[in-house]
């Protein structure tokens, strides 16, 4: 990064730090809370709420049938940041959750592919649930890890990593919360380590996607892509609009 650039990137991440103390004192909470998945979103807003509230900012560690190496570096940012953690393993919950659920379900009609976008949901969805019951129990406000690429093109689960109180990287393409990261001392592996929400083995965010991270960052700066991508990217800012509103009512009669 250029000096201007790092210049720029201090100011706004003050600026955010500020905004999280804000959002923090007009909900009358007392602190913030995250979910750590061993990624750099979720690391980047490990750091920024640990400078935000030192003293009231926590780490959640959520495995559920995950990579154990997800939980390495999860710690590896908790000791970075020297943030306070929990940690509650929800693998056997979702077993028995699914399972039951699964044998209530007429087979008939049910696609592979429901299958396991069924049983990846649960596992956002049961981490929500559980971030929420520790920020009850503290008077903290849950935060977000969305970043821009992922708020614009909906890739996040409805009520599941997408029901939070705040959401502090909307605004931040996937590159900048790299420089963020950098800047903040977010160890450089966890920055370059391959995207993923680890709901499956070997899932990968851009696989999923179809389309790098990097592309979509060059459509939501105005750069010019190949047509084929600026098609798969207002596809999915299209069918996801529903994830980016509240449930919908009818009009009044």
């Amino acid at each position: 990064m250029e000096v201007d650039s790092i210049v720029v990137n201090k100011n706004k991440i003050s600026l955010t730090v500020n905004w999280l103390r804000e959002q923090v004192e007009k909900a009358g909470a007392s602190g913030l809370l995250v979910g750590l998945s061993g990624g750099v979103d979720s690391a980047l807003c490990a750091f920024l709420i640990k400078e935000a509230f030192p003293e009231d900012s926590l780490g959640v560690i959520l495995p559920c049938e995950s990579d154990p190496r997800d939980k390495e570096d999860a710690l590896k940012v908790i000791n970075a940041c020297n943030l306070r953690k929990m940690e509650i393993d929800l693998t056997d919950i979702h077993r028995d959750l699914f399972a039951k659920i699964k044998d209530e379900i007429p087979p008939e009609g049910v696609l592979e592919n429901n299958f396991r976008s069924s049983r990846a949901n649960l596992k956002a969805r049961l981490r929500m649930s559980t971030l929420y019951a520790i920020a009850n129990f503290l008077n903290y406000l849950v935060v977000g890890t969305d970043n821009k690429a992922e708020y614009y093109t909906g890739y996040f689960t409805k009520y599941g990593d997408g029901g939070v109180d705040i959401l502090p990287l909307a605004n931040l393409t996937k590159r900048e919360v790299r420089e963020w990261a950098k800047e903040l001392g977010v160890p450089q592996d966890i920055i370059s380590k391959p995207p993923t929400a680890g709901l499956w083995p070997n899932q990968t965010d851009e696989g999923e996607l179809g389309i790098t991270y990097e592309t979509i960052d060059d459509f939501l700066e105005g750069k010019q892509i190949p047509e084929k991508e600026r098609l798969i990217i207002e596809r999915l800012h299209r069918v996801s609009e529903h994830k980016r509103q509240l449930p919908l009512s009818p009009p009044k009669f």
